[in-house]
């Protein structure tokens, strides 16, 4: 494994060649995955532009509007680390509502969100329905190893170090479960593309040799 400094701009222009090596009549799913101190939200915001410049219609979801309701999430308390990593993101539903339908011969028809997690309710969005071409990405944590079906994965990886340093203290209960993925999943070789953000202004892209 290479390990290669690279900057947010030149990042963001290798995923995008990436993604526009896909079929471009075929939909495209894309999971950016990274412990909230990687900001997730922000790479995938930043791959909106680039590829609607390249034509391709693109949906920005995130996995926060796809938590379970609290009654569940936090049935076995609210900082309760095998809950956090087993019960709060609600898989079935991303693969139901907005993953599935983009199978080849599917509908096309996608839910953007599901649940408002301030308020406890759904959130009553409506459909969209994508046309073929279009890409849906989605930001999350703990996304990998459930049997999504994504075609491209990104994950961004911290050091057991860096994770230590870069918690919040209120989230160091989240410990175990991100420990428990690295084991069980092992992210940095189950990801297409694995960047290791231990500093917030100095990635670094791990090449396979």
């Amino acid at each position: 494994m290479r390990v290669r400094a690279i900057g947010v701009d030149q990042l963001v222009e290798e995923l995008v060649a990436r993604l526009a090596s896909f079929e471009p009549d075929r939909w495209l799913r894309v999971a950016v995955d990274g412990q909230p101190a990687t900001e997730p939200g922000r790479l995938a915001d930043a791959l909106v532009a680039p590829l609607r410049v390249l034509g391709r219609d693109v949906l920005r979801v995130s996995a926060a509007d796809f938590l379970r309701p609290a009654s569940l999430r936090f049935e076995r308390g609210k900082q309760d680390a095998e809950a956090f990593y087993e019960d709060w993101l609600d898989a079935n539903a991303i693969a139901r509502e907005l993953l599935d339908p983009l199978d080849p011969g599917g509908t096309g028809r996608v839910l953007p969100s599901l649940w408002d997690t301030e308020r406890d309710r759904a959130t009553r969005a409506d459909y969209v329905a994508l046309r073929p071409g279009a890409v849906v990405i989605l930001d999350g944590t703990l996304l990998l190893g459930r049997w999504l079906p994504f075609e491209f994965t990104v994950h961004l990886a911290l050091t057991p170090a860096a994770r230590e340093r870069r918690l919040p203290p209120e989230e160091r209960w989240t410990l175990p479960a991100y420990e428990r993925y690295d084991d069980e999943v092992d992210p940095e070789t189950t990801a297409d593309v694995v960047v290791r953000w231990n500093s917030p202004d100095r990635p670094t892209l791990l090449d396979p040799t």
